[in-house]
């Protein structure tokens, strides 16, 4: 175990500083620098890794689908073996250096030592291991020894899509990765800002499996470019990882306004300029008040990328009340509990509204939005009940719609492929993510609905050993999760 006194002797956990907040505002760049190799940050991370305290039963192992052999790298970070640490990082998780980034850290929540004191930083020492483990040039391409002669196309190629496409090109199977954007990533590429996630972190990733041998296609829409019939036809197996994408929607008068905008569309539009793209028409948040309708990760995305942009003021509204600052009854431990968490976009500014519906979007008399109607509200009986006497109008001429997706969209890369979707909106499939039709399988987001990165992976790696083993009829590959299986909690979004 890591050092038996450590929990003792460092008491508090230990974060690096984010950089000013007048500062960041000016650019794109990550929060925080991730500083490979800095003695003050390697020091603060041993120190840290030195805090776990090896539990008999590992609850934040548990806790995480991925199975992150949590206590076994804190040891090895914690003794400066930070080789044989990466390989006990990557057994698990082929990609440490993006969940340590976007994941909420459901490890964190069941860490035994939060029981009574400040749990492990378990997030902050994955991502560390894993910008060390880049920097001391210890991931490297594995390039299997043979190949299969099997192939697998593999559409959608967000964290699901990449983890099953990583683990079969390294069991020796032939992939291609189809993606319809004009770049590899998912959600990851365009929908979360640089400020979060920068794009050179995914890149650096992606080339370690072009590497190995994935071969990645982008600008293909399967259903139209290439049908699912065709798939069938070239492919010995297909997956279908296309994510949860179909938008949630706002059903008030006013909705049709100009200025009324999904958050996807903001979002992706402004991503794509920071890398250089042109976009036509352009949604800006300069010089504007801007509502952001929601109050999750992608509502909180809204707020940071606004502020960036020169809004005026930037106000998010919520129709849940506040959640409380510590862990309640209603949350016991090591459930992921309700919790208020700041983001570091609410840090920079901003004003976040608790308890509140919108009741409609006001016109200013040309067809653009000028304000949003919104009036307190209580939770009852399972729904939410409008207090009397609180209607009053937010001041608005953008808002953004981050209320969450509603399923895989449907169309005709389903239709080619025989697939149906579930009255919640994912792809029907059996526990092993196979489907109706022979050969074809479903993972992420597209069958399990919106959800986190790190079930994504689990899912991803989960579903290469279904495809593993229906195309060599067994498998050595691990597969971490089943498709019907559900977290200890899922947090808010």
């Amino acid at each position: 175990m890591a050092d038996p006194r450590g929990f003792l002797t460092h008491r508090h956990r230990e974060l690096p500083v984010d950089r000013p907040v007048p500062v960041r505002l000016q650019d794109w760049a990550e929060v925080h620098a991730h500083r490979a190799g800095h003695d003050d940050d390697v020091v603060m991370v041993r120190r840290q890794a030195s805090r776990c305290m090896d539990c008999g039963v590992p609850f934040c192992a548990a806790a995480c689908p991925l199975g992150n052999e949590v206590p076994a790298w804190n040891d090895l970070v914690w003794r400066g073996g930070w080789e044989q640490a990466a390989d006990r990082l990557h057994a698990t998780n082929n990609f440490p250096e993006l969940t340590g980034r976007v994941c909420p850290a459901l490890c964190e929540a069941a860490c035994v030592l939060g029981l009574h004191d400040e749990p492990t930083t378990i997030r902050h020492v994955e991502v560390a291991l894993a910008e060390e483990a880049f920097a001391r040039g210890l991931v490297e391409p594995q390039v299997p020894q043979r190949l299969t002669g099997r192939t697998v196309a593999v559409v959608g190629s967000g964290p699901a899509g990449l983890a099953c496409a990583q683990q079969l090109t390294r069991s020796g199977h032939t992939v291609v990765v189809l993606e319809r954007d004009d770049a590899v990533g998912g959600l990851m590429r365009y929908g979360i800002p640089e400020f979060k996630l920068e794009k050179q972190v995914l890149d650096r990733r992606l080339a370690q499996m072009t590497a190995e041998g994935t071969r990645f296609r982008t600008g293909v829409t399967v259903g139209t470019d290439v049908t699912g019939a065709q798939l069938l036809a070239r492919y010995d197996a297909v997956v279908v990882a296309t994510g949860s994408t179909v938008p949630r929607d706002l059903p008030v008068p006013g909705r049709g306004l100009r200025g009324v905008e999904q958050a996807m569309t903001y979002l992706t539009q402004a991503t794509r300029v920071v890398h250089g793209a042109t976009v036509a028409d352009q949604v800006l948040a300069t010089g504007r008040d801007v509502v952001v309708i929601g109050g999750g990760d992608t509502g909180a995305d809204c707020v940071g990328t606004a502020l960036r942009q020169g809004a005026r003021s930037v106000t998010q509204v919520e129709i849940l009340p506040a959640p409380p600052a510590t862990r309640t009854d209603a949350d016991p431990w090591p459930a992921y509990p309700r919790i208020l968490r700041t983001s570091t976009s609410h840090d920079e500014g901003g004003v976040r509204v608790w308890a509140t519906s919108t009741v409609r979007v006001l016109d200013d008399g040309t067809g653009a939005v000028r304000a949003v109607e919104v009036e307190d509200v209580e939770a009852r009986d399972g729904g939410f009940v409008p207090v009397p006497g609180t209607r009053r109008e937010l001041p608005a001429d953008l808002v953004l719609l981050a209320l969450g997706f509603t399923g895989a969209e449907p169309g005709p890369l389903l239709d080619g492929l025989g697939l149906t979707r579930t009255p919640r909106g994912a792809v029907a499939r059996a526990d092993d993510f196979s489907t109706g039709t022979p050969g074809v399988f479903v993972a992420g987001d597209a069958g399990r609905g919106q959800s986190l990165v790190v079930w994504a992976v689990a899912e991803g790696r989960a579903v290469a050993a279904s495809v593993d083993r229906f195309l060599m009829g067994g498998t050595a590959l691990p597969s971490p999760v089943r498709a019907g299986t559900r977290p200890l909690a899922v947090p808010a979004r």
